[in-house]
């Protein structure tokens, strides 16, 4: 699964270690008014379940939302009451995110090497972008910036495999770019969110769904990195391919994306 921005290894300008990786993260700049646009969102309920596992309200907290991207989570974290900032690295997101949310604040950062004073935050959260830190690096970083007793929650919008033409379409995408996309939303979990063993993450899984135009379907799986390293002809005819498929399950042309979302959620230790 791809990133609510991505949070790359580094400083914002330095690419991580693997190019490849690099490349898939630093892709979302180039398309974030696409992402804006056609990203899902994510449910009340999530919200929820963040506050009763934290034991705490989000509504006068503290909270940085790392990775912030455009600001989908940001926004939804901010109409919930809390005092947020974003930290974000990427350029184009950042951009896009202040054309968004010009009120909340912004800065430039890594999940890796937060720009952030210690023990400053509540809430610390990241929608779709931990996967692009280095856990040795973010895991003590999240300690570090988070108060007594303050909450770490990591959560991914996975498409539900379990609904058939879901899981056929997962497959199509595998089989035109060779990578199979499906698998990284399985693997997410605790033990590949913290290799470290070093924060008690606790798992819960939010069911919901959305119903949009097919051009918006498209669109938002389109702005998928996976999509956005390729040449554009290349990804392109996936997409005229898709339509097709699209338009025999959903002939009124109306797509219903359904999701869980993955929620990792752990506390710091109440006393320094």
């Amino acid at each position: 699964m791809t990133t609510q921005g991505a949070t790359t290894a580094g400083t914002p300008d330095t690419p991580a270690a693997d190019p490849v990786r690099a490349g898939r993260a630093h892709s979302f700049n180039a398309a974030a008014a696409q992402y804006a646009a056609n990203r899902p969102s994510y449910p009340p309920a999530l919200f929820d379940t963040v506050e009763d596992l934290a034991g705490r309200p989000l509504a006068g907290s503290r909270v940085a939302d790392v990775g912030a991207g455009t600001g989908i989570a940001t926004a939804l974290l901010h109409a919930r009451g809390a005092d947020v900032i974003a930290v974000e690295p990427g350029a184009g997101m950042a951009a896009q995110f202040r054309r968004t949310l010009p009120d909340v604040p912004i800065v430039r950062g890594s999940g890796d090497t937060l720009p952030l004073a210690t023990a400053s935050v509540d809430f610390l959260t990241y929608a779709q972008a931990w996967h692009w830190t280095d856990p040795a690096r973010a895991v003590p970083e999240a300690l570090r910036v988070l108060r007594p007793g303050g909450a770490l929650a990591l959560w991914w919008n996975t498409e539900a495999l379990d609904v058939p033409w879901i899981a056929e379409a997962a497959e199509r995408t595998r089989r035109h770019f060779d990578l199979d996309v499906s698998a990284e939303q399985r693997n997410v979990g605790i033990r590949t969110a913290d290799p470290t063993g070093d924060l008690d993450l606790v798992r819960r899984e939010i069911r919901w769904s959305r119903r949009v135009p097919v051009d918006t379907h498209l669109a938002n799986i389109g702005s998928h990195s996976v999509f956005l390293v390729h040449d554009e002809e290349h990804s392109a005819a996936f997409l005229t391919e898709e339509r097709k498929h699209l338009m025999a399950v959903f002939p009124d042309g109306i797509v219903e994306e359904v999701y869980n979302v993955v929620l990792l959620l752990a506390t710091a230790p109440s006393t320094a």
